[in-house]
This record gives structure tokens, sequence and C-alpha cells, in this order.
């Protein structure tokens, strides 16, 4: 069987890990996340994870080793993988999109939800240390920094486009159709 996988993308909050989740459950695939490199290099250097620290760790390690080193390290782990399914959960560059377009299988998939239903679910996950505490302004500003600045630009790239601004029934529907 050839392998397949999907890249996640989507602004904070817009859904990514439901939808990897929900792909997780009816195929049995594996993860990658982007966000578990960082959070794994915080915890080592016994550094809080907040988003503001793997926001400033992402940009340190690729102003040091390039635009693309967190995706060519999910690369190499994808290519030893001899999973068939995989799910990489956070694209968020057009760089990543570069290193990751050629693996075999590769699809990506834009998450698209509004600010509103995003900062409702960022406040009650409370996923990061800070995220329960955000207002409104700050969730905006968190939009504005520069690991976000380039995800509405991945629309472009997707291969499927989901709306997530329903239930997740509907978002599931989408989720089946493209399985």
């Amino acid at each position: 069987m050839n392998k397949i996988i999907f890249g996640i993308t989507g602004q904070i909050a817009s859904g990514k890990d439901t939808v990897a989740n929900y792909i997780i459950q009816k195929t049995n695939a594996k993860t990658f996340k982007f966000s578990q490199v960082l959070r794994d290099i915080l915890k080592r250097i016994h550094q809080e994870t907040t988003r503001d620290n793997m926001q400033k760790l992402s940009t340190s390690l690729r102003q040091d080793f390039g635009e693309d080193i967190l995706a060519k390290i999910l690369s190499e782990d994808i290519k030893i993988s001899d999973e068939n399914v995989m799910v990489i959960d956070g694209v968020r560059r057009y760089a990543d999109i570069e290193s990751l377009k050629d693996l075999e299988g590769f699809k990506l998939i834009y998450v698209e939800t509004n600010m509103e239903n995003r900062y409702e679910r960022i406040v009650k996950r409370g996923e990061n240390a800070d995220d329960s505490t955000k207002t409104f302004e700050d969730f905006k500003k968190d939009n504005e920094k520069e690991a976000e600045s380039q995800i509405l630009d991945l629309k472009k790239f997707a291969s499927i486009i989901v709306d997530n601004n329903g239930s997740f029934e509907e978002l599931y529907k989408q989720i089946d159709s493209v399985l």
C-alpha cells in the first residue's frame, strides 16, 4: 500500500487537532506534530511550554538552522516510518510545504474557522499555560505574531479545505468524504 500523508494547517484553535484525531481514529494513522518537537526541547531545557516560548524557540531554530528545520525533522521521521497513513499536525509556513510536498502521498488539509469560534476554543481547552486567561485582544495579537503570519497564505496550497464553523458531525462528514 502506498503511504498517505495528511498535512494539517489552519490558524490557532481552528480545529487542526480535531481533524488529525478523527483521521487517526478512522485510519489508525500515526501522528507527527511540529509543536511536539518544540515541546520536547522546552521540556528538556526546563522551560514552561507557553505559546510565547514555543514561538521564540521556533524562531531561533529556524534562524540558526533554516526556515524548514522542523519540517526536515518530521520528513526524516516519516521516511523511516512503517505506517501507511500519517498525519502531520501544525504545518505553518511555505518552507514547511516545500520540504513536505515531495513526500510520496502528501496532501495538505486547510482547516478554516472564524476568529470568535477559535478564541472560545482556545480559552476552553487551556492547552498552554497562558491560554485560559487570554483575552480576545490577546488572542488577536497572537494571531499577528510571526509564527502565525504565513498560515492564511497556505490555504492556496491546500489540496483540501474544510470548514470547521459547524458541529463535529458536519466536520466529520467533510473528513469522511476526503478519506
